[in-house]
């Protein structure tokens, strides 16, 4: 890389956007961990106040009495996590133990994070929003009542989601996709459908980020608490009977304050502890609770409460590739704010930075400047949909705050690989169109060419090997990490963890496909979403008449005239000879639409 032609394209950094020093509503229940009692009950004991945790928590906090516990502290304040100018340096500054990033390097070598701080990811993230694929919802084996979903996913777009102006980067990125074929265009739009379209944002037009924390504001304040710098140790699990063969059920936590001082915070009868830590917490915490493969647990000297074998393994994260070039021309900072989504398992994405140059310290070529430069980095990035490729996690400490080992094992899937050659081949035709031109440089012949920061896509991008080396030489996350505690695997369509009563896990380990461009919005959702099937049970109904509870029977509609918010659907039985319909009617009942907003 040359060094000359890179400082010609060197600009003074952009101011940042003015912050508001208003604190939030939901700072009035936030309190150190500190402050909390050596013991307390609650009816919702949410471990994690991530994407997902914080609408879980607001919704319940509606009619039960809640905890939240989350590892890292508040973001507001920080001035990295507040702005889109910040998201380079969120993730650069990161450290092992207070950072609101954690990072890790999994065992393939790619470097990656994990949110420690209120708002989880969602704090941390690019901050593209976009609905789940339909696809997802039939896999994922979860019992979806997808009016209660759109519900949920309205609730969520109208506290924190913006439509983005598009700037000169952004623009072009949508012109090129359109160019190289990505069609139809679908305009602004937050759902999935293939073409090219513009996504939300949970940035808005000053460029100040929200998160799943500012969904707290619309909790019941006197109904829920938030402990932050609380480190959950492990899951208190007691047997419902003394007699042989009966089931274990969740009946608390102990979590440490940063003091190193234990608290205990035990549920409430019919309460229930919820796991929202994410795909690397969640799976580490049922290890650390004695729940998982029995001869894993014994090896680490755990006591094994529950033989669970799947926990930790089928874990995914979506490989990403792509290219970046330094501009021309100066350009905004801009995140991920266009999609293309094709049809060929690849999902296309552009973001600029505004990044600092760092030169030689004795440079014999220029004079190094009194005050820093900074270059303006575009980039074209593929993602693959999936991915089929799984890996696993295991501990490398029982001190939960040590992040264990991960392994992805990207493109151990051929359809893999072959997706990502499909992505850096659009990415190949974008580059070729016309409205990549006018971010190309002057080279030394006197032709225009692009400045690769990087390595570039190769020349023969017919070459299906020369296209496989460059995925896998050039792989990196695009923090989309899932599973470890899939559903079917470890938890079933109500996300109730197989074997153990009262305990839940409501996150993206639950995955075992990550949903769409980006699961930022599906998570939120859950989050809202999940509540209708918590405190339900199974009853038999026919003609009005209540039948059986707990038998095999089914769900042939929604049939208001119960009050019934349908949570899952099987097939139809007989009740002693009487065809029965199948309810999973919740205790209280939860009308989505009445939930109070503001």
């Amino acid at each position: 890389m040359f060094i000359g032609p890179i400082v010609s394209y060197a600009f003074p950094r952009p101011p940042r956007p003015p912050q508001s020093h208003q604190d939030p509503s939901y700072h009035k229940f936030v309190s150190n961990a500190t402050q909390f009692p050596p013991e307390d009950y609650y009816d919702y004991i949410i471990v994690g106040g991530g994407t997902a945790g914080c609408p879980l928590a607001a919704t319940l906090s509606h009619s039960y009495k809640v905890l939240v516990l989350e590892r890292g502290g508040v973001p507001h304040g920080e001035t990295n996590l507040m702005s889109q100018e910040g998201f380079l340096a969120t993730l650069m500054e990161a450290d092992t133990y207070d950072s609101p990033a954690q990072p890790f390097t999994s065992e393939d070598g790619v470097p990656n994070a994990r949110g420690r701080v209120l708002g989880g990811s969602s704090a941390i993230n690019a901050g593209f929003y976009s609905r789940a694929d339909d696809d997802f919802y039939k896999k994922s084996g979860v019992y979806w009542d997808l009016r209660v979903v759109n519900q949920s996913y309205e609730w969520v777009e109208r506290a924190i989601v913006f439509r983005p102006e598009l700037k000169t980067w952004q623009s072009a990125v949508r012109d090129g996709l359109l160019e190289a074929g990505v069609d139809p265009y679908n305009g602004f739009s937050l759902d999935h459908t293939v073409g090219t379209k513009i996504g939300g944002s949970t940035f808005d037009s000053t460029g100040k980020r929200y998160s799943a924390a500012d969904l707290l504001n619309y909790a019941r304040p006197f109904n829920i608490k938030v402990a932050v710098y609380a480190n959950v140790e492990r899951i208190l699990l007691a047997s419902s009977s003394p007699y042989m063969g009966s089931r274990l059920s969740a009946i608390g936590v102990v979590y440490r304050d940063h003091t190193g001082r234990h608290h205990h915070a035990i549920v409430r009868k019919h309460g229930e502890v919820i796991l929202s830590a994410g795909a690397i917490g969640s799976p580490q915490l049922l290890l650390l609770s004695g729940i998982g493969p029995r001869p894993y647990l014994s090896s680490w000297g755990i006591p094994v409460v529950h033989h669970l074998p799947f926990v930790g393994q089928f874990l995914f994260d979506n490989p990403r590739s792509g290219v970046s070039i330094v501009a021309s021309i100066p350009l905004e900072h801009s995140l991920i704010q266009v999609v293309g989504i094709t049809e060929s398992g690849a999902y296309i994405e552009a973001a600029s930075n505004v990044i600092p140059f760092v030169s030689p310290s004795r440079s014999i070529f220029i004079r190094t400047p009194s005050s820093p430069l900074y270059l303006t980095v575009a980039t074209l990035m593929e993602k693959i949909i999936g991915p089929l490729s799984s890996g696993s996690l295991r501990l490398a400490s029982t001190d939960v705050r040590v992040n264990p080992i991960v392994r992805f094992n990207y493109f151990s899937n051929p359809v893999d690989l072959k997706r990502c050659v499909n992505g850096t081949r659009k990415i190949g035709d974008i580059l070729r169109s016309r409205s990549m031109e006018d971010f190309k440089v002057r080279n030394w012949f006197g032709g225009h060419d692009f400045r690769f920061v990087g390595p570039a896509l190769p020349v023969d991008q017919a070459d299906n090997h020369l296209m496989e080396d460059f995925c896998r030489r050039t792989v990196s996350t695009i923090w989309h990490y899932h599973g470890g505690c899939v559903v079917g695997k470890v938890v079933d369509g109500d996300f109730r963890v197989f074997g153990i009563d009262a305990l839940r896990i409501v996150d993206g380990s639950t995955f075992g496909v990550s949903p769409g461009t980006n699961p930022q919005a599906t998570l939120l959702m859950l989050g809202r979403c999940s509540v209708p099937c918590f405190g339900s049970k199974d009853v038999c109904v026919h003609n009005g008449k209540l039948l059986a509870e707990e038998g095999l029977f089914c769900v042939i509609k929604n049939d208001v005239r119960y009050g019934a918010m349908v949570c899952r659907k099987v097939k139809c039985s007989l009740f002693n000879g009487i065809l029965c319909d199948r309810w999973n009617i919740p205790f209280p009942l939860f009308d989505l639409s009445k939930f109070p907003f503001s």
